[in-house]
């Protein structure tokens, strides 16, 4: 029983780590120290946690591949659960704090700021991803279901376009997530892939 009851430990401890940093922004909200303008700051910063799930979704693999440790594949599917959860959050604080679920002003948001619909878009695509991430369907899909969630990164190009667009102002912060988003998916590079096992034996010897 004990290791059934590590991982469950682990994907606990996972989940409360995901959930954190909601916590955080909505106590700062509600004690008056998100700034002067308390919606963009809980928009701007669910945004980039969306971010930041992703690139730990997608870093899992090859994590894996290095270690061997069956606890990275273990909390892929959460993780990119979560992606979603932060997409869907960002997508209503949008709708709550800059529309005010005005929706006739959608159609002049979507002319003034069209990474709007990049957004939406990459939101569509994990929302397929969420919706395709069980047994069943990895079973319905076969051989379809891996072509189907090699999208990430696809959608990682949309969010990270999404980003770009709406903050050019802070070039230096995107940089750096282009630059790990960059390094990840040099990790599905086939010479790349075939090298993180012959990697992982020399750290081990070494």
């Amino acid at each position: 029983m004990a290791t059934p009851r590590k991982w469950l430990l682990w994907r606990g401890g996972v989940f409360l780590a995901a959930l954190a940093p909601l916590l955080l922004w909505g106590w700062q909200v509600a004690s008056n120290a998100a700034g002067p303008e308390p919606g963009r700051y809980l928009l701007l910063n669910i945004g980039l946690g969306g971010l930041w799930m992703l690139l730990l979704t997608l870093s899992l693999t090859p994590l894996t591949k290095l270690t061997r440790w069956k606890g990275f594949a273990l909390i892929r599917r959460q993780l990119g659960l979560w992606t979603l959860a932060y997409a869907t959050l960002h997508l209503i604080s949008y709708a709550l704090f800059i529309l005010g679920l005005d929706w006739a002003m959608l159609g002049s948001e979507l002319v003034k700021r069209p990474y709007i619909l990049v957004g939406l878009l990459a939101l569509i695509g994990l929302a397929a991803l969420g919706a395709t991430s069980n047994r069943w369907s990895m079973r319905r899909l076969g051989k379809r279901w891996k072509p189907l969630h090699r999208l990430a990164y696809p959608i990682l190009g949309l969010i990270l376009l999404h980003f770009f667009w709406g903050v050019r102002a802070d070039l230096g912060e995107w940089t750096l997530y282009a630059t790990a988003s960059a390094l990840i998916m040099a990790t599905r590079l086939p010479p790349v892939a075939r090298r993180l096992p012959r990697f992982r034996k020399r750290l081990a010897s070494t």
